[in-house]
């Protein structure tokens, strides 16, 4: 008898999206965070375009893509410290990544690879 085992092309979660797919996912992202009532106000007067470039540039490499330059302003300063210098407490930066991880799981991507993208833009370097 014989067996066939599956072969599978390991590719990355930014391979299947793309530098655009990666935008788009910070966009969603980025809405969602502007439709919360409490989290809304923070984002009055922000550079949001600025602020979309860095969180694209620091969620790619999470994702398997190359490090910073997928959007303006990309640089490499961890975009955690731009949630936190806007004043959010410890429970609306939770809130924050918490809708990042429903954008992500709404595509489908793996838990682990989820958790890589929030430790990413928090600005954890490891678990």
């Amino acid at each position: 008898m014989r067996t066939t085992e599956l072969v599978t092309c390991p590719r990355s979660a930014f391979d299947w999206l793309g530098p655009a797919g990666v935008r788009a996912v910070v966009i969603r992202w980025l809405r969602l965070v502007a439709a919360d009532a409490e989290l809304a106000p923070y984002l009055i007067g922000l550079d949001r375009p600025r602020l979309a470039g860095r969180l694209t540039a620091q969620l790619a490499p999470a994702l398997g893509g190359p490090g910073g330059g997928l959007g303006p302003g990309g640089g490499g300063r961890a975009a955690g410290g731009a949630w936190r210098r806007l004043g959010l407490t410890d429970e609306q930066h939770w809130r924050v990544l918490d809708y990042l991880a429903a954008v992500l799981c709404g595509l489908g991507l793996p838990v682990a690879t989820i958790v890589a993208a929030q430790r990413a833009v928090a600005g954890e370097a490891h678990a």
